[in-house]
């Protein structure tokens, strides 16, 4: 067949111009060519020599500027005109195919149109990203030649009565509008910019985002088409897979999405809905309208986009019944009555109708729709067009959602800030509860943001599905979508009962979880009493509740995944078994039946989401209520520090605090827990508050720092001086009334009795925020002895002191707490309780070093809370406490003279002479100080070599830190050791069901949709015999042995469904129950070592987020892994099978899709991680304002903590964005993947169909399929990374499985060892040597000692000197790898170590007490009665404490026993002791925060209460043993001195001695 541009035929119309040129069709088509080479000739010179220099004078880091006006209306038309124009080339091939020759001119001009409109957006991004506005002049021209030309041709039409029933001139009216708009945007541009026709063009200039070189998501910036596509994103996924991602790399958020910005406009809308509804601001009604208001816009968009996409779904169906209609007819075999394209275009024939105008053959609508490869294009852009505007919808919603997050976060912080304490300490707010708000509810809220759009497009989708069936199936169509709608409740039930049992599972998990934390937290006493197993298997019996909800949970969700596979089964065959039976003369032709699959296919969709939806908007009712109640919480009142004015100018500079009548209440409503406070604090002086423990000295703190509700009285701060140098409240504002002066009170440098660190690094622990003044931090740090310690960490002073300093012991957490209190420069100090977790030298050098010499001398205010007393004489005022109220206030000579008694008190507990109270002169001050600053550099000198458990702790733990980031970031593959481990755990019978009964399943699925495709092709045989028969009488098709094989199928499907679903939870519970078992057996077992290498928060983690992980997310996975997979086979084996031809194409898409997930996995990986770990600082940061909240405040530091969120918000949002993105990236692509296999499908299953008459039942069956892969495919590659990273989970839960277990067992068997043993007491050591880890260096060596029975024996030597080794001996908690303890006769090696540890008893220095009640803290065995345990307490001072408390014995003791004070807990941890009546007594710094005068009645009454049993005591006040029997004095794990400490105090040279002299 030749080719000619008008044809070839001889008698051609197409040459005959008699009637004027413009008039032959021919001739207005070439000259419609002419605009296009124009442009195609003059541009691609321009494009391909490029720019030369840029005329944008400003550099900016993205070529994606975007600033000529109309820019998004321009890329619509481009992409409108684009799909007109291959409408045009279409319908010209289309009605060419009539004649004899081909006609160039009827699509070649549309074609060349087509590359002038992709050459035009081209050229005009390039023009505008590189500001070169004045060639924009060539589009101008273009868009006025093509509009010009295509106008010609539209009236020519108009001329020769071509009109609305020929598509051509649908099409050219459509152009010409086109044309038209674009070249009036392009006029806009000259108008607005004025680069052209105007003296002086307009300057713009970018963007602040654009400039600044740090953002680099770029979504909000780039063109339509990169919107769409997330083209911008292919750069750094390629990236991602050369070097791993880290926020650097994604860079910084937009300034429209940082939480600042977004947080502004929130509070902008809650500002508005205040003024509007005064009575209730913070109600849930008023944050949802706040909410709408702030964020309603984006959703409303991507709320249209989902209406959109949903409507555009319908097209896959419509096509397939035109497609397999058409080929059916094509096959000569009948034509059926009715066919839905048909339908909607009003026409229930097909309509021939082709005339012959201008030379040329025009065609109608209906014709052009009819042909099936037309309908395979159109089918194929209408799912590119869905796919982009579906994930376009997505995008926004979770935009929106986690700009929302940020702006709640952020309120939610603020409010924080202004809480009352009393809210935090009472209860009725934990820090947990807060956590939960921000790590939950917020995430809800995100979550409900990103599902709405659903709420208002799933009732569009099922009535416009609901309707289509109908036409198609008439009324059989309405009882298959009732079985789905009566089911849809069923479903809903299923979710609410399923969130319920998640809701039980997470309580227990919780339970559990508070169990195992103090378990760990407490693993060293569990080990030291021989408690392991009480504690275990209370984990345990919590579990097996656990387990209990979280059976009920995986039934459940069996059964919710059995019917969202079962639900279109039934729905299926209900429908077409009616269908075939019930409707006598019924259309059953394959078109029907695979265009009601495809609907059926479509309508599941929303049905399923419906549950989920509704589950996420109730989760969004209950978190907004709770944020509702959490903003309305009580607020701290902003207190007005008052200062007496000029007229008692005097007083006024005089003292830096004054309480007058002074009432003070934790809670608005409580009685006062100071009453009568009357104090002064002396300006620049040193005031000391002394008193017993629970007296009420640091509440007397924080009731100056406004921290308590203040009943009556006043609180004056003086603000004469300036606080500059603080760097806050520089210039504050003063209001000045008649009298008064009312100023907000400074800085306050405060140092808590409970140490609190930040998650930062030891140095920006200590400057906190201050600029870095080195000469000063290196005094600080010596004041507070920190250097030996500094020493010893991984990086010195960069070392990360993470969650609450775990890593660190008490006392250097709390040097470091007053560490950070002597550096600031404020005028305030305020030290509470600093020396209790410090031994007498530390504390010592840190008085006068720190206290003395840099706060005193510098002229600072300082108020110290002590319990030692043997500081007195340095204080200029004392303030003794007694029972909340002020006993006595003055200068020790003041209290002297007028209180002796308590004087006297005070002395004897001092343990000092009369004559050294009253050395009180500066002079022998400073003698003194001279004297222990030479002792203390002879000391530093000793103490380099601090504990090396210690040590060694951080250098492991620095080791795990770079496996750790090794770890992350191991590009590996996918992990199938761990997948074939978790597999493994399963058992033998479970993994073949599993395997059969998938594999099985997606056979039968298969089987039903061909027997579906087989039943209608016959039938439609058996109607096109009978016609060619032409007989009246046959009889009708007999449809009952079809139905019935097609109803066995169906419920052999849905079996199947049940027993893979309850098969897939059932190994998940399987596994979940033996490897949380495994783990925690290995753990509890683990040694000691173990504990102090790995931190706390990894072993926890593994209890709580990867057990979580594989109790409820792995198995929900690994279902939706495999029935994608298998699905995605299935299809494409289908669609191979009814089309061989599709296997050639097939390859190249493999792999495409296989470097798409190849590349997308690992750069999801990456940001999965980078969204983990950036929330991680963002909820730590949280918690840890909480902690410090006093802290915080007093330091005024609110701003800089603020400032701090914001950045942590922002770095978690940027992370989740970037991961969004990514996910978007990779559907849009497997989706357009998806079209490409529906195209290739359908072109070459027509083809066959047409030349090798394959079935049209085949050709439905294929294309059903076809529409399907693009959401397996998406889902199989999304599900594969989520696994990927799952099974990480199960990889580290596996490391920790390899950990070694203590050595239990003993080699005497229990008959051996004597019942009451030890039952005298009698130690011998025979040269031990200990060492922590065999690789270590040894802490004891070659120590050798014999203690008598009923010895008792005081045990002291600088920190690190090995006297806490020398205690863990006994209880072989360290490594004896040299010589052996004799107890009682015993070689303590050859014990059980449970027996060796139930038969002794120690005293830990960190007293731990666990949740429960006082009763199981005394004796978590049961095995003593309750006068024992009241004895116990009446040792231990406690006996009145635990009388006065509601259940006495059974009164509640809270997490960690943070109902009682510290020396509190001491005391009983002390009563836990007595409790066991050993013969063998070990007391480890047991005393260390307990106030002297309880010290001193514990002394006597140990020395009496235990006078029959041998007592080791290791001190850190060496006073405490001087009433020992013998003393060993260790240093450096060797005994350095040994004998009565009568005959060492005798020696001039001993050490003791001078440990003695010290502690005066």
């Amino acid at each position: 067949m030749s080719l000619a541009f008008c044809g070839s035929e001889n008698n051609s119309a197409a040459y005959n111009v008699d009637k004027g040129v413009l008039n032959n069709g021919c001739f207005v088509d070439a000259l419609n060519v002419v605009p296009h080479v124009f442009l195609l000739f003059i541009t691609f010179p321009i494009l391909f020599i490029g720019w030369g220099s840029q005329s944008s004078k400003v550099h900016i880091h993205h070529s994606t500027w975007l600033h000529f006006p109309g820019h998004n209306l321009r890329w619509i038309l481009t992409f409108i005109l684009l799909f007109v124009l291959v409408c045009e080339i279409a319908e010209g091939i289309v009605s060419d195919g009539v004649s004899e020759s081909r006609h160039l001119h009827l699509y070649m001009p549309a074609g060349m149109a087509f590359l002038a409109a992709i050459t035009s957006v081209v050229y005009y991004h390039n023009i505008e990203t590189s500001n070169f506005p004045k060639l924009l002049i060539a589009l101008l021209f273009y868009w006025t030649l093509a509009f010009i030309t295509k106008t010609i041709k539209f009236v020519k039409f108009c001329d020769n009565g071509v009109g609305f029933s020929q598509l051509r001139f649908c099409l050219t009216g459509l152009l010409v509008i086109l044309y038209g708009m674009l070249l009036v945007v392009e006029i806009n541009v000259i108008r607005v910019r004025r680069y052209v026709f105007f003296k002086t063009p307009k300057e713009v200039k970018p963007p602040e985002d654009l400039q600044d070189l740090g953002v680099r998501f770029l979504q909000p910036f780039v063109n339509l088409l990169s919107k769409g596509t997330y083209w911008w994103m292919n750069t750094f996924i390629k990236t991602a897979h050369k070097k791993p991602i880290d926020l650097k790399a994604i860079g910084k958020l937009p300034i429209a999405m940082r939480a600042l910005t977004n947080y502004i406009r929130l509070n902008e809308a809650f500002e508005a809905q205040k003024s509007k509804r005064s009575p209730y601001p913070q109600g849930s009604k008023s944050i949802w309208r706040a909410l709408c208001c702030a964020f309603g816009r984006p959703l409303v968009l991507s709320s249209t986009f989902r209406i959109l996409a949903d409507l555009l779904g319908f097209a896959g169906p419509l096509c397939i019944s035109g497609i397999v209609h058409h080929v059916g007819k094509g096959n000569n075999t009948i034509r059926p009555q009715t066919s839905l394209t048909f339908i909607l275009l009003e026409s229930t024939e097909s309509v021939r109708w082709r005339i012959k105008i201008l030379g040329v053959f025009f065609i109608s609508s209906q014709e052009f729709l009819a042909n099936a490869y037309v309908l395979a294009v159109l089918l194929f852009f209408a799912l590119l067009l869905q796919r982009t505007i579906l994930q376009a919808s997505y995008y926004v919603a979770i935009e929106t959602g986690i700009n929302l997050r940020g702006a709640i976060q952020t309120k939610i912080y603020n409010k924080i800030m202004l809480l009352s304490t009393s809210n935090m300490s009472m209860g009725e707010m934990t820090a947990g509860q807060i956590c939960n708000l921000v790590a939950i509810d917020t995430n809800q809220l995100m979550w409900f943001f990103f599902l709405c759009p659903n709420l208002w497009a799933m009732p569009v989708q099922i009535i416009a599905g609901v309707l289509l069936l109908y036409y198609l199936l008439g009324v059989s169509a309405l009882i298959g979508a009732v079985v789905i709608i009566v089911l849809a409740p069923v479903q809903y039930f299923v979710a609410t009962k399923l969130s319920q049992a998640q809701r039980s599972t997470l309580e227990y998990s919780n339970e559990r979880l508070k169990k195992t934390n103090e378990m760990l937290r407490g693993i060293k006493l569990l080990k030291l009493y021989a408690w392991e197993h009480i504690f275990h298997s209370s984990v345990e019996e919590t579990r097996e509740k656990e387990m209990t909800s979280l059976k009920s949970f995986a039934l459940y969700t069996s059964i919710s995944i059995f019917m969202n596979a079962a639900i279109p089964i039934a729905a299926v065959l209900t429908t077409f078994v009616v269908h075939a039976h019930l409707t006598g003369n019924a259309d059953f032709s394959p078109s029907v039946a695979f265009a009601s699959l495809s609907l059926f296919h479509i309508l599941i969709t929303p049905l399923f989401l419906l549950s989920s939806v509704l589950r996420s908007t109730v989760k969004a009712l209950v978190s907004v209520q709770k944020l509702g109640e959490f903003l309305s919480s009580e607020e701290i009142g902003e207190e007005q520090d008052k200062c007496s004015a000029q007229r008692n100018a005097d007083n006024h500079s005089k003292y830096q605090v004054v309480i007058t009548n002074g009432f003070f209440t934790w809670t608005p409503e409580g009685s006062p827990a100071l009453s009568n406070i009357d104090i002064r604090i002396p300006q620049g002086q040193l005031t000391m508050i002394v008193g017993q423990v629970g007296c009420g000295k640091s509440s007397l703190l924080l009731a100056a720092l406004g921290e308590m509700q203040k009943i009556s009285g006043n609180v004056f701060w003086n603000s004469s001086i300036p606080d500059s140098e603080t760097g806050e409240d520089v210039s504050p504002e003063k209001e000045t009334t008649v009298d008064t002066e009312v100023r907000k009170r400074g800085s306050v440098a405060y140092a808590s009795q409970k140490p609190w660190l930040l998650n930062a690094t030891v140095e920006e622990n200590i400057t906190f925020e201050s600029p870095f003044n080195k000469q000063r931090y290196k005094a600080v740090i010596d004041a507070c002895s920190l250097q030996p310690d500094i020493d010893i960490l991984p990086h010195g002073d960069q070392t990360q002191i993470g969650e609450r300093g775990i890593n660190l012991s008490g006392g250097q957490r709390q040097r470091i707490s007053v560490a950070r209190a002597l550096y600031q420069q404020t005028n305030v100090v305020f030290l509470d309780d600093p020396f209790s977790a410090l031994d007498i030298h530390l504390s010592d050098h840190l008085m006068q070093e720190g206290i003395l010499k840099m706060l005193r001398e510098d002229k600072r205010t300082i108020i110290l809370v002590t319990h030692k007393l043997q500081y007195l004489p340095h204080a200029d005022w004392i303030i003794a406490m007694k029972d909340g109220t002020i006993q006595r206030e003055g200068t020790l000579k003041d209290i002297q003279n007028s209180e002796s008694e308590l004087f006297e008190h005070w002395k004897t507990l001092m343990n000092r002479q009369d004559q050294e109270l009253e050395k009180e002169t500066i002079i022998e001050r400073k003698s003194v100080l001279e004297r222990k600053n030479h002792r203390r550099t002879r000391y530093s000198r000793d103490a380099r070599l601090k504990d090396d458990e210690e040590d060694e702790e951080e250098i492991t733990e620095s080791d795990d830190d770079d496996n750790l980031s090794s770890v992350l970031h191991q590009r590996a593959k996918m992990p199938w050791r761990a997948c074939g481990k978790y597999l493994s755990s399963a058992g033998i019978l479970l993994l073949p069901l599993l395997v059969l009964s998938q594999l099985l399943k997606h056979t039968v699925m298969v089987a039903i949709d061909y027997w579906l495709a087989k039943w209608t092709s016959d039938v439609i045989s058996a109607k096109s015999e009978l016609e060619q028969k032409n007989c009246s009488v046959c009889q009708e098709f007999n449809h009952s042995r079809y139905s019935k094989v097609f109803s066995i199928l169906c419920c052999l499907g849905i079996i199947l469904c049940l027993v893979t679903s309850i098969a897939v939870e059932w190994t998940g519970l399987k596994v979940a129950k033996k490897l949380h078992y495994c783990l925690l057996n290995k753990i509890i077992l683990a040694p000691m070592r173990f504990f102090e290498t790995t931190p706390l928060g990894s072993i926890l983690n593994r209890f709580s987020a990867d057990c979580n992980t594989i109790d409820q997310h792995i198995p929900a996975t690994l279902e939706c892994l495999s029935r994608s997979t298998l699905l995605c086979v299935s299809a494409l084996a289908v669609i191979s099978y009814v089309t061989p031809m599709f296997l050639i194409a097939l390859l190249p898409l493999a792999i495409i899709c296989y470097f798409i997930q190849k590349y997308f996995r690992v750069a999801s990986r990456d940001l999965q991680q980078l969204d983990d770990s950036t929330q991680l600082p963002l909820l730590c940061h949280f918690s840890e304002t909480v902690e410090g909240l006093t802290t915080i405040r007093a330091f005024r530091y609110e701003a800089r903590f603020r400032q701090k969120l914001l950045e942590y918000t922002d770095s978690n949002n940027i992370a989740s964005l970037f991961l969004t993105a990514a996910n978007r990236w990779l559907e849009v692509r497997m989706e357009y993947i998806g079209a490409c296999v529906v195209l290739i499908a359908a072109v070459t299953s027509i083809t066959n169909s047409l030349y090798n008459h394959l079935s049209s039942g085949l050709v439905g069956l294929g294309l059903t399929y076809a529409l399907m892969v693009s959401n397996y495919l998406n889902w199989m590659v999304r599900n594969l990374a989520d696994m990927e990273i799952q099974l990480g989970a199960v990889k580290r839960i596996n490391g920790l499985l390899k950990t070694e277990a203590e050595n239990y067992e003993g080699l005497l068997s229990p008959s051996q060892i004597p019942q009451n043993w030890p039952d005298r007491g009698e130690i011998q050591i025979q040269n031990l040597s200990v060492r922590y880890d065999s690789n270590l260096k040894p802490v004891l060596k070659h120590v050798s000692a014999h203690i008598s029975p009923g010895q008792k024996i005081g045990i002291c030597g600088r920190t690190g000197s090995g006297k806490s080794s020398f205690s863990l001996a006994f209880f072989r908690m360290v490594d004896t790898f040299e010589g052996r303890i004799i107890i009682d006769g015993i070689d303590i090696a050859k014990l059980p170590l449970q027996t060796l540890r139930s038969r002794l008893s120690i005293i830990l220095q960190d007293p731990i007490l666990f949740s429960g009640t006082i009763r199981f803290n005394l004796d978590p065995e049961k095995k003593c009665t309750d006068s024992m345990l009241w004895e116990a307490l009446e040792i231990a001072q406690l006996k009145h404490v635990v009388k006065a408390l509601p259940g006495g014995l059974d009164a509640i003791v809270t997490e960690g026993g943070e109902n009682f004070s510290q020396g509190q807990r001491q005391l009983f941890c002390l009563a836990r002791a007595f409790v066991r009546k050993t013969s063998i007594f070990i007391m480890d710094e047991a005393t260390a925060s307990i106030d002297m005068a309880t010290e001193n009645i514990l002394q006597k009454v140990v020395m009496t209460a235990f006078a029959d049993r041998t007592v080791v005591t290791i001190a850190h006040r060496v006073h405490t043993i001087l009433n020992s029997d013998l003393v060993i004095v260790m240093k450096r794990g060797v005994i350095l001195e040994y004998d009565k400490p009568e005959v060492l105090l005798e020696q001039e040279d001993s050490v003791f001695a001078s440990f003695v002299q010290a502690d005066k």
